[in-house]
């Protein structure tokens, strides 16, 4: 993308540390602001009769997993046609999600994201240090919608009348931590390979 970069894991400065990658990306963002005592991101975006359905998926998405440890000691070849096929089925489950709740143009947007956090732009500048806020991402070309509780740690007002918010992940479940992770490998290999 133009203007992309990476930012480095560390830095010198011992008050601008960082422990994961950052990226600058277009991605789905989608915000809903949690009151003090409410701390499960995943009420914030339920409102739908699939997350039954969802959460039977991911249960046989792991038992699929399972079954293919033990496969693998007996039989390579059908060990990786049954991975095979069990991405694309994953893909194809993704893709029918999002078309069933497709993300609005105002939804994509510019942001710095890393395992550890994000920073977006709001059009208002009425985030405060301390706010907590649940977030569902949507990271393309995979459409993976890892979600997150995070707190905001600034908010710098811009010309428009908006701010610039930074975030620090506090509720990440270890399997959207490593969607992200995944996400910001392959887009530094995107990055590389249009060099």
């Amino acid at each position: 993308m133009p203007g992309s970069r990476v930012t480095p894991q560390t830095t010198d400065s011992k008050s601008d540390r960082r422990e994961y990658f950052r990226i600058e990306d277009h991605i789905g963002l989608e915000i809903r602001r949690l009151n003090r005592d409410e701390d499960n991101q995943q009420d914030a975006f339920d409102g739908t009769p699939l997350e039954s359905l969802k959460a039977e998926f991911r249960r046989l998405d792991q038992d699929v997993k399972a079954h293919l440890a033990s496969l693998a000691e007996r039989d390579r070849l059908l060990t990786g046609l049954i991975k095979s096929m069990n991405s694309k089925l994953d893909t194809l489950a993704r893709i029918i999600a999002f078309e069933q709740n497709p993300l609005q143009p105002e939804d994509w947007q510019d942001v710095t994201l890393s395992e550890g956090g994000l920073s977006f732009a709001s059009n208002t500048p009425a985030w405060s240090t301390g706010d907590r806020i649940a977030v569902r991402m949507t990271l393309p070309p995979e459409l993976y919608q890892p979600q997150a509780v995070a707190e905001v740690l600034t908010a710098e007002p811009d010309e428009r009348g908006g701010a610039r918010v930074h975030t620090e992940f506090v509720q990440l479940e270890d399997s959207d931590r490593q969607q992200i992770a995944r996400h910001v490998m392959r887009w530094q290999i995107r990055q590389r390979q249009k060099e």
